[in-house]
């Protein structure tokens, strides 16, 4: 079956999004229990306690995109990093010095954007990630994608992003590839 109707997309800062929890939940559980991730309900658990801490944060965002019944379709949400991030220490091969330089407002880290698999291939993955980053001032966007996941590797790509590297950002067997997307240019 295929899904008819609107599909609307809401910008939420971290207090809207801890109060909608539940669909953020509904869909990481959703898109996420698929290959190549196979998370468990324990993954998804330990997903939303960092969740939890993350909406906290003064500069956490989030978009939500719903359908015209207010079911939840896909998500997005990150925040900038700061000096202190471990992203660039989880690359197996360090990179320059200059790239991983971060003062909290250079770099927009991208931590989840999913879409449920009925609503894929309707431009919502890509309206998720323009109202997540509108209006943000950072010079660039860092993201982890598992590299099994051809779809969203192959979107991130068409968005402008490269692939800087490689990380193991979770405990676990797999690579994540590690990419970039320059808002400057």
């Amino acid at each position: 079956m295929t899904p008819q109707g609107t599909v609307t997309v809401e910008h939420m800062g971290g207090s809207a999004a801890a109060q909608a929890e539940d669909a953020f939940r509904l869909i990481y559980a959703d898109v996420f229990a698929e290959p190549p991730y196979n998370e468990t309900a324990d993954d998804v658990a330990a997903t939303f306690r960092r969740f939890r801490s993350q909406t906290r944060k003064r500069t956490f965002r989030a978009a939500l995109a719903r359908t015209e019944d207010r079911e939840p379709v896909g998500m997005a949400y990150g925040y900038p990093v700061g000096p202190d991030t471990r992203w660039w220490d989880e690359l197996t091969e360090p990179v320059p010095d200059d790239m991983r330089r971060e003062d909290g407002h250079r770099t927009f880290g991208l931590m989840e954007l999913a879409v449920r698999g009925p609503w894929r291939g309707r431009g919502v993955a890509r309206r998720l990630h323009e109202a997540l980053l509108d209006g943000i001032e950072a010079e660039r966007v860092l993201l982890n994608v598992h590299p099994d996941s051809k779809a969203a590797s192959a979107a991130y790509q068409a968005w402008g992003y490269r692939k800087i590297g490689e990380a193991r950002p979770w405990e676990g067997p797999d690579l994540y590839d590690v990419m970039l997307l320059d808002l400057r240019t």
